[in-house]
Order: structure tokens, then C-alpha cells, then sequence
């Protein structure tokens, strides 16, 4: 764990910010699956010249990790090291003009697509299947029921890590299957994202349909983090996880779900090193019955603590 000490001794070497800055802040609760240890220090910008002028001035040694509502992360028991920027409010505006919507990196996917059906534009009923925000659909090229991101973007926004801004086209993301080749230390500000015009009722009766599906053969209501692993080539995760015996498998109260076995559920008192650990069991058997290895969708982040075995940092 991180002494107060260390953490006390990042926060003072940090510019001042117009948002707020928290040593040693929770990130448990802010996640879907409910575990995982403090950020050393949590910044939340105010708006996007803080967030600027934050990355220009901050030491060139502090790690900075990106995150948005946390729907397919992973927090490691021990926390994550330097600082966690969540990108709330501020950066979360959506506005539809014609055929194109401005979405910031921090609205939701399902925001995104019910604002698209208000204004008559469809194409991008797909995000409402997809938990997250649109910096984090950016970052991994998020995608369902047919589609992803890379299908309808037109550019986006970015800062890196010197706090420079760029405009980027989906080319230079070298966006591919639940892939983005963007560097580690771009952040995400927002994207430009184009539809087709149509009847508002018939975008909103697609939407309901996506809901509905997602209900019926999602475990949603559960704590959980999404898709954990990806689909392999020629293969779909769960029916190798299903054909490996792993429904309903458990490690300490982490389960794979029964409803969806590509879905990983905390069933109450869970840590990350259960679920993490469930994860990698199920990863082994898959490859001992079919050869394949799967790798992980969901974003593992920060350290386990010291003597978990089983865990690859």
C-alpha cells in the first residue's frame, strides 16, 4: 500500500488546479465492479483549459491514468499509482447538428444514442448496448450488435501527454477489433460522430430493442464489468469459456456468470484479485480445451497487493 507520506509528497509536487485533487481518493465505489484500491491522488479537471494546463505542468515522471465511469475496468486491491484524471461533467456535453454529433469523452454511450434518436439521426443505436463513456469506446474501439466506433467516427479530440491539443482522424487511431493505436498518454477530449438521418420513432423502437436484448441475455443488474474477454478469430469468448466447464465457476465471491459466461460478476464481497484470478482460471482452462487464448477486453489498472498469488501484475 502507499504510505501517506508518499502520497502527501506527490500531491505537493502537483500544479494547482482549478478542479480538485484528492490524496489517497476511494475508487471502489465509482466502478461497476465495486473493488479495488485508492488512486495515489484523483484529479478531477473543471473544465478542459484546467485539464490543459494540469498535463503541461505536471512532472514528467508522474503516471497518469484515464478513466470515465469504469465499466470495463478492473481496480487492483492495491490501488493505482500517480494520478487517476475521471473526466465527469464538464466534458460530457452532446450536440447533434445534420448528420454529425459532438459527443464529449466523458457522456455515456447510451446518452449519446438517445440523443441521436431525439434528433432524427440513426446509426449509432449501437452505443446504447455499450456501457461506458465515449472516451473509453475511443480508447479500445468499443462496439456491439454489429458495430463499433471506427464504423461511425469522423475525428476526435486529444491532449498528450504535454498538454498539447490535437485534431485526429480515425485513421491515425489505427483503430481495429476492440483496438486503438493511440499513444498511452493521449487523453480523449471528444469525438465527432456521423449518422443517418431518420424517423425518430424508428431510431427510438431500435434502441428499446438493443435494451431489451441486452436485459434479456446480460446479466446487468449484476456488479460486473462488461465483456471480459475478447472475441478470438473465428471464435466467440463465451462458447469457449461455456465449453471449457466454466459457467458458473467461482473464486472466493467472484462468479462467471451463468446468464452470459463471457461476463465475470461480483457477487458482494469480492476483491480484485478474485475477480482477476477467476479471470486467468478461466483463461487457462479455455486454452487446456480448445488452444485458444483468450485475452482480456476489460482494462486491469494499479498494483495487487503484496503476497496475492495468481495475478499478473
Amino acid at each position: 500500500m502507499m504510505s501517506a507520506r508518499q502520497t502527501l509528497s506527490l500531491i505537493d509536487r502537483l500544479p494547482k488546479v482549478r478542479g480538485r485533487l484528492v490524496a489517497g481518493a476511494p475508487l471502489a465505489a465509482n466502478t461497476w465492479f465495486r473493488v479495488g484500491g485508492p488512486a495515489e491522488v484523483l484529479f478531477r479537471p473543471i473544465d478542459m483549459a484546467d485539464l490543459t494546463d494540469f498535463l503541461a505542468a505536471k512532472p514528467a515522471d508522474v503516471p497518469v491514468t484515464v478513466i470515465g465511469v469504469a465499466s470495463n475496468l478492473l481496480v487492483r486491491d492495491g490501488g493505482v499509482p500517480g494520478v487517476v484524471i475521471r473526466l465527469g461533467r464538464p466534458f460530457a456535453d452532446v450536440a447533434v447538428k445534420d448528420d454529425q454529433v459532438y459527443a464529449g469523452a466523458g457522456a455515456l454511450d447510451a446518452n449519446v444514442a438517445e440523443s441521436c434518436a431525439r434528433a432524427g439521426l440513426g446509426g449509432l443505436e449501437f452505443l446504447s448496448g455499450v456501457p461506458g463513456t465515449i472516451g473509453g469506446a475511443l480508447r479500445m474501439n468499443a462496439g456491439a450488435y454489429g458495430a463499433e466506433i471506427k464504423d461511425v467516427l469522423s475525428g476526435a479530440a486529444v491532449i498528450d501527454g504535454s498538454g498539447h491539443h490535437l485534431v485526429v482522424t480515425p485513421d491515425e487511431l489505427d483503430l481495429g477489433y476492440r483496438h486503438c493505436g493511440a499513444p498511452e498518454d493521449w487523453v480523449f477530449l471528444h469525438a465527432t460522430l456521423r449518422g443517418v438521418p431518420e424517423d425518430p420513432a424508428v431510431v427510438a423502437a431500435r434502441i428499446a430493442d438493443i435494451q431489451a436484448r441486452r436485459q434479456a441475455t446480460q446479466p446487468i443488474r449484476n456488479r460486473t464489468g462488461g465483456s471480459t474477454f475478447a472475441n478470438p478469430p473465428g471464435h466467440k469468448a463465451w462458447q469457449l469459456v461455456d465449453q471449457a466447464g466454466c459457467r458458473g465457476l467461482v473464486r472466493g465471491d467472484a462468479m462467471v456468470s451463468e446468464l452470459h459466461t463471457n461476463f465475470l460478476i461480483n457477487r458482494g464481497h469480492a476483491t480484485a484479485a478474485d475477480i482477476e484470478g477467476l479471470g486467468e482460471e478461466v483463461r487457462r482452462r479455455v486454452y487446456e480445451t480448445s488452444g485458444v487464448t483468450l485475452e482480456w477486453e476489460i482494462k486491469r489498472i494499479g498494483r495487487p497487493l503484496a503476497g496475492i498469488e495468481g495475478v499478473v501484475p
